[in-house]
């Protein structure tokens, strides 16, 4: 485990805050990729003072390493109580950086990136780090979000050249031009540009990956084209 220090915090959105830290030591990250983070804290419930994160920076943004996470209306987690009371400057231990929700290394595939809710974070890593790289890619974005105060990073994100960003928001404002209602598997794979070539990258919440996987490989994709990344404890 490598010891971290708690460096700032800012609120995305509704119940959203991203999460900085000064790890003591380089970390080395692929952007994509989550760590383990642990909340020392009193009465602990039964989850425990360990969770897992995707990470939401880029391994370009030099010192600081960030996840960024929802916090439950009321009845929360007491992991997620005990990170949001943290004051600047607390130490905690974070572990070092896997998983494999990483960028294919042939940048000539189409990418397809689909994130439900606070899905997004592994590709704003992603998309950050082709942007400070000044990499190119083809990629497809579908975002759904509650309300259009949960869809953070989206100014970010529409900046990247070659980004086809599409969000989904199920209760929009009537003056919302976007796409309304849910992320619909049938919908997606019609705007699919390259349904034969395209990777598929599925983040979300638990369950809606698991029905994305199911429904995509029902509609014709090959499962070798098809990239997911669980986020438990989410609805």
């Amino acid at each position: 485990m490598n010891e971290a220090i708690l460096d700032h915090v800012k609120h995305e959105g509704h119940n959203i805050y991203t999460f900085w830290f000064r790890p003591e030591k380089k970390i080395d990250q692929i952007a994509g990729q989550f760590i383990e983070v642990h909340v020392p804290h009193t009465n602990p419930d039964s989850r425990g003072i360990r969770r897992w994160f995707t990470i939401s920076s880029s391994s370009t943004t030099k010192e600081l390493l960030s996840i960024t996470t929802k916090m439950a209306d009321k009845n929360g987690s007491s992991f997620k109580i005990a990170l949001r009371a943290m004051a600047k400057g607390h130490k905690l231990k974070i572990s070092d950086p896997m998983g494999d929700f990483v960028l294919p290394k042939d940048d000539s595939i189409p990418l397809v990136f689909i994130a439900g809710g606070i899905g997004i974070t592994p590709f704003h890593s992603m998309i950050t780090y082709l942007k400070d790289k000044q990499e190119k890619r083809n990629i497809q974005l579908f975002y759904g979000a509650r309300e259009l105060d949960e869809l953070v990073f989206a100014n970010e994100l529409k900046q990247f050249e070659g980004l086809d960003f599409i969000p989904v928001i199920q209760n929009a404002p009537t003056n919302f031009k976007g796409q309304t209602g849910f992320l619909d598997s049938k919908k997606i794979l019609e705007q699919i540009k390259d349904k034969r070539n395209a990777r598929v990258y599925i983040s979300g919440p638990e369950p809606m990956v698991e029905k994305f996987k199911k429904e995509f490989e029902e509609l014709g994709i090959n499962k070798n084209n098809l990239v997911c990344d669980y986020f438990p404890g989410y609805n």
